[in-house]
């Protein structure tokens, strides 16, 4: 009897370092997946001109190799991840895997800009499927200390993925060419996959419940409408015929989801959920992080390239700052969120984006690019504060076979923010840059009259091509003009967007509640599909 105990402890010890091991296994895996699909968010922006003369693309189709993978990704986040609930979480994060690798090779391979931007769309599909699978899985896999760690691992490659984009993009393009940014993604996609099937531990939904088609037709084409019209707004303007007619549809597909959500048995998507104030503080602040910081990525590269002149690369190490502050910041969230209410993370994180955002601005025609350096400290410190526990939130309102759900929504929110704001943040520059080169131009009217011109250029990235057209004797002139001008409508960027996380941060304090998370219990052996957690500290 006491030698079947023994046997039988063994055995027990050996499914515990088992699961020990896959544990750490599924959140390299996860985090690889991430880190590609964060990466390739940004990668593109510096390989751009590149990818224009190579391909003899027009700067449309330059911007939709952009923009097809944004609308893909933000698209089908929350319709996936309710897919991983039902099908099973690695699963589907293999699926995704396999899609955005063969995605990355025939982006590579692209022999035309139609080729191309379809490749990004198929990566875009990959990516959202592993994206909403991600945080599911380790919510999954750890609990304890040990999701602290794990969140927090995830929160910093969150943050590096978007910041090292422009790093690497700059240096892989520079030291072999556009196609090796996309070629990289091939081999750690396989190695991720080989992790997948080996080592990453199988979960699901216990109960399986009717596939809701309507809802995942609704929500799909209803976030392509907007999410589309968001993209074209952010080119053109929101008063354009096709904007209008994009934002409508969307709208109203999107209102017809929620008519439906209301009223079958087994929604998509919970609404009730929205009547928890933690998952709704979790969403705003979602939508507040990437609406803020991470849009502002963009802007901050063009400056940092167009206005200060470094090169991609350059541009890249300079972002680096924000990268090992986010990096150290969320170590140190990560420990503490087993340990602190994730409200005094999140709210406080976000208001200290903002103030580093404010700081940022302030910038004038004679700054170096060390004006912002307090900016990008204050900033990353922020993000590094926010990024773990908002990822442990999303999943921890609701039961464990409803956390693919959960997490699709949060990103789903996530990525909306990063589409909302890189839009308006074009308007409001496209609309400013417009007025203050009138100004500044007024006294000159053989440039005057060619102010919406120079503007376009300027929008188009294309500032050199502008002052060029212009006759020798007024290039200086006109160069200190766009300067002056584009350093102006930045300072407006960074106020509006300091202010967006100052608000997700008072809105995120005001809604986060201890009570509203779900402690989780250790199940009996026939609970097998989600296994044991400790309760879950928010």
């Amino acid at each position: 009897m006491q030698a079947a105990t023994r046997l039988a402890g063994r055995a027990t010890g050996r499914r515990e370092v088992v699961r020990v091991d896959r544990k750490w296994w599924t959140l390299i895996a996860v985090c690889a997946g991430t880190f590609m699909l964060l990466l390739d968010v940004t990668i593109v922006v510096v390989a751009a001109p590149e990818i224009e003369s190579s391909l003899h693309a027009s700067f449309g189709e330059v911007q939709w190799v952009l923009d097809a993978y944004l609308l893909a990704l933000a698209s089908l986040l929350l319709s996936t991840g309710v897919l991983s609930d039902r099908y099973g979480r690695r699963r589907l994060l293999a699926i995704g895997l396999a899609i955005f690798t063969l995605g990355s090779l025939l982006c590579g391979l692209a022999t035309s800009p139609a080729m191309l931007i379809a490749s990004r769309a198929g990566q875009g599909v990959g990516g959202a499927i592993m994206f909403a699978t991600s945080v599911a899985l380790l919510g999954h896999s750890f609990r304890g200390k040990d999701r602290g760690v794990a969140f927090a691992v995830w929160g910093a490659i969150y943050g590096l993925g978007v910041a090292l984009g422009p790093l690497l993009g700059g240096a892989i393009t520079s030291g072999i060419s556009w196609r090796g940014i996309f070629f990289v993604n091939v081999p750690i996609g396989v190695a991720a996959l080989i992790v997948t099937f080996w080592r990453v531990e199988e979960s699901r939904a216990p109960h399986f419940q009717r596939l809701d088609l309507a809802g995942f037709v609704l929500l799909t084409c209803g976030l392509v409408g907007v999410i589309y019209g968001l993209i074209r707004a952010g080119e053109t303007s929101f008063g354009t015929a096709e904007v209008i007619a994009s934002l409508a549809a969307g709208a109203v597909l999107l209102a017809a989801f929620v008519a439906v959500e209301a009223k079958i048995a087994h929604p998509l998507f919970d609404l009730g959920l929205l009547r928890i104030p933690t998952f709704v503080g979790g969403s705003i602040a979602a939508f507040a992080m990437n609406a803020s910081l991470f849009a502002m990525f963009l802007y901050l590269i063009l400056y940092l390239q167009d206005i200060l002149g470094y090169s991609a690369l350059g541009a890249g190490l300079r972002l680096l700052i924000i990268s090992a502050a986010i990096l150290i910041a969320a170590t140190i969230a990560g420990r503490l969120s087993e340990h602190v209410p994730v409200r005094w993370l999140i709210g406080p994180g976000l208001i200290l984006v903002g103030a580093g955002l404010l700081v940022m601005s302030g910038l004038d025609p004679a700054s170096t690019w060390t004006h912002l350096i307090a900016g990008f400290v204050i900033s990353g410190i922020g993000a590094g504060l926010v990024n773990p526990p908002l990822a442990s939130t999303a999943i921890g309102v609701v039961a464990p076979e409803r956390g693919g759900m959960a997490n699709g929504i949060n990103l789903t929110f996530r990525n909306i923010g990063v589409a909302a704001a890189i839009a308006a943040y074009g308007s409001i520059l496209v609309t400013a840059l417009h007025t203050n080169l009138a100004h500044a131009l007024s006294a000159t009217p053989s440039l005057a009259s060619r102010t919406s011109q120079i503007a376009t250029s300027v929008r188009q990235d294309d500032i050199a091509a502008a002052i060029h057209t212009a006759p020798a004797s007024l290039q200086g002139q006109l160069a200190a003009a766009i300067r002056s001008s584009y350093v102006h409508d930045i300072n407006d960027l960074l106020v509006v967007s300091g202010v967006v996380a100052l608000v997700g941060g008072a809105a995120s304090l005001a809604l986060i509640r201890t009570k509203d998370f779900v402690a989780r219990t250790h199940p009996t052996p026939a609970q097998h599909p989600e296994p044991a957690s400790s309760p879950t500290r928010p």
